[in-house]
């Protein structure tokens, strides 16, 4: 080990070798960031101003629109920056920075979507007591709870790789820093990290992964209950949204995370990132917007583009507000 030279950088490996690729790459990447960014920003803008969007529901939903903001914002830039200039280098300090935040706002994400979870299970199998179960007191908590949790994975990883030695080569088979390429090229033992990484990503997975899907257990066995077929269809698709973005989460953390990154599945390994750290923040502000007619009717009131009225329906709506106004006036003259 002493004959060794300690690293104290790191080279990102690229998307592509060729140049006219990088220029391509780097247009198609700068879209995806920039139409992520944007409305995630727009559901966060009409969830604050919106006076009918302040419920639960639409609580965690800016919340999550906030993480997928901060989450993409982690890699994008800087993954845009290397393209543009072609400086694929990284020092070892934002590296740790990097994958401090990655991991931060991933573990955070998890924990809200299994908060989401436990409100669609309250509203659908509780509605009655959902005003007292779900108060802004209880979101509140539930947000805190999640942000604050979010720091335990990260912080100890990070402080785990101080104990880490790099002495080539230094090369990360990726966009960005993460956590597994990072321990695959030191030249310390990594086992004690990785056991560690094991325990907690297992722990804090499990209780997520059984915080999520286990009110939909739940919901599921009331839906089948109800009679009626429209009754069903509605309030199956009040989850619908949800369980298609958890899904595509978990799917994508497995992959990268827990399997084995061979050479073999570098290329499927770099495609499966780019989904998670770029499409997955995009998808969700899409799934929920365009499934979700209060959000639609929110933008629409936003940007004041109104619905054109036929003359005959404003006559027939002018009549009967007149009709109203008059009764209320023939009701209020008696004693």
């Amino acid at each position: 080990m002493k004959n060794l030279t300690k690293v104290t950088g790191f080279i990102l490996i690229s998307l592509s070798d060729h140049p006219n690729n990088l220029h391509l790459l780097f247009v198609v990447f700068f879209l995806i960031y920039l139409m992520t960014f944007l409305t995630n920003f727009l559901i966060l803008l009409l969830v604050l101003t919106c006076a009918h969007l302040h419920t639960p529901m639409y609580f965690f939903l800016g919340n999550l629109a906030f993480l997928d903001m901060s989450y993409s914002s982690v890699t994008a830039p800087r993954m845009l920056f290397d393209l543009s200039t072609q400086h694929w280098s990284m020092s070892f300090p934002d590296c740790i920075a990097q994958i401090f935040f990655v991991i931060y706002f991933g573990s955070s994400e998890v924990f809200l979507l299994s908060s989401m979870s436990y409100d669609r299970y309250v509203a659908i199998c509780h509605p009655l007591h959902y005003s007292q179960v779900m108060s802004w007191g209880t979101c509140t908590q539930i947000v805190s709870l999640v942000w604050s949790s979010g720091l335990l994975a990260p912080i100890i990883c990070t402080l785990l790789l101080k104990r880490l030695t790099f002495c080539g080569p230094n090369f990360i088979h990726n966009f960005f820093c993460d956590l597994p390429h990072l321990l695959k090229i030191s030249c310390t033992d990594t086992s004690i990290n990785v056991l560690v990484v094991v325990i907690v990503g297992v722990l804090l997975g499990t209780v997520a992964f059984v915080a999520t899907f286990y009110p939909y257990v739940r919901i599921f066995s009331a839906v089948l209950k109800i009679r009626t077929v429209d009754g069903k269809r509605k309030a199956f698709s009040t989850c619908t949204s949800h369980l298609t973005v958890v899904f595509i989460f978990y799917a994508s953390v497995t992959f990268i995370y827990y399997v084995p990154n061979t050479s073999n599945l570098l290329t499927l390994n770099q495609v499966v990132t780019v989904i998670y750290t770029l499409i997955t923040p995009l998808l969700n502000p899409l799934i929920y917007s365009l499934r979700n007619k209060d959000l639609k009717a929110a933008l629409r009131r936003t940007l004041h583009v109104d619905r054109k009225i036929p003359v005959n329906v404003r006559g027939n709506k002018a009549q009967s507000l007149f009709r109203r106004i008059q009764f209320r006036r023939l009701h209020l003259s008696f004693p």
